[in-house]
Formats: structure tokens, sequence, C-alpha cells
């Protein structure tokens, strides 16, 4: 089984013992996660603008065709 507190006195040990190789460990998993995430945010923003732009295009060919309709009709 996994010892949380046996974990954390490791890590607060070797924090105490190397600071910077520490700090230096921490920042490098969190400047990959921190990249990771803005990725996918990108690339979310943009599966979202192409949502739109296709969601704008139905609508304007619903207006057109309802147009033609109206035209005819008259």
């Amino acid at each position: 089984m996994f010892d949380l507190k046996a974990w954390a006195e490791y890590d607060v040990e070797w924090a105490a013992k190397d600071p910077y190789g520490f700090l230096t460990t921490v920042t490098l998993a969190l400047t990959t996660l921190f990249l990771s995430r803005a990725v996918m945010s990108w690339k979310l923003a943009e599966m979202i603008e192409a949502g739109e732009k296709e969601q704008k295009k139905k609508q304007k060919h619903q207006e057109n065709i309802a147009k033609a309709k109206r035209l005819k009709k008259d």
C-alpha cells in the first residue's frame, strides 16, 4: 500500500537537503503540465471556433432557402 506520510516526509527531507534540485524538478514537472494545458486549450478554442463558423454557415444556408421559397410564392 502507498504510505502518504512516508512519501511526504521524504519530499520534505529532499527539499531541505537539496532545495535547488527539488525546485528544479518541481518546476520542470509543472512546466510540462502547463504546456500541455495550453496546447489543449488552444485546440479546444479552434474546435469551438470551427463549430461556430459551421453553425453560422448552416444558418445562412437556411435563411437563403427560406428567402428563395418566399420569392417563389410571390
